[in-house]
């Protein structure tokens, strides 16, 4: 039984690099300002699957760990990671019911608000968007979301991560 819940914290774990990977991954210009927020989708999914295993402190490290990749304050990705995950864990019980459409409207939310969290310490830094479109991230996650749940789910199942 401990094996196979290790075994569940790796598979959980190669998920969130995974998303790591393709956040800082390059993108041309014209795509930079629509990516996808992926550690945030992993972590929604994951604190929705498993809010026992997957919480705030989960939402800190990751956070910390943005923002050390993408070179951002230390702490806005981890407070802005923070939120979401903590709205997740109230929300996980309808989420789990809802259709993807509705899950998807719901992720938009999420990841709006951790886009505004995330421009508004850039804006106390003096480097924020002048628009909105500083939320097409979270469009874009919105559109992808059926396609990361069924992804992450199928993981999931097939390495019984309980």
């Amino acid at each position: 039984m401990a094996d196979r819940e290790g075994h569940g914290y790796g598979v959980i774990l190669l998920t969130f690099m995974v998303a790591y990977v393709l956040a800082i991954l390059p993108l041309p210009p014209w795509l930079q300002w629509g990516r996808p927020e992926w550690v945030a989708l992993t972590l929604i999914y994951w604190s929705i699957a498993l809010p026992e295993r997957v919480g705030i402190a989960t939402g800190l490290v990751l956070g910390v760990g943005l923002d050390v990749l993408e070179g951002a304050v230390l702490g806005q990705n981890a407070l802005a990671l923070m939120v979401v995950v903590a709205l997740s864990l109230v929300l996980y019980q309808r989420l789990r019911v809802y259709s993807l459409g509705q899950q998807a409207g719901v992720v938009f939310i999420l990841v709006a608000v951790n886009q505004l969290i995330c421009q508004w310490v850039q804006n106390l830094e003096g480097i924020g968007a002048g628009t909105l479109s500083f939320l097409l991230p979270a469009v874009s996650s919105a559109l992808l979301w059926p396609v990361v749940f069924h992804l992450l789910r199928g993981l999931r199942r097939r390495y019984r991560v309980n």
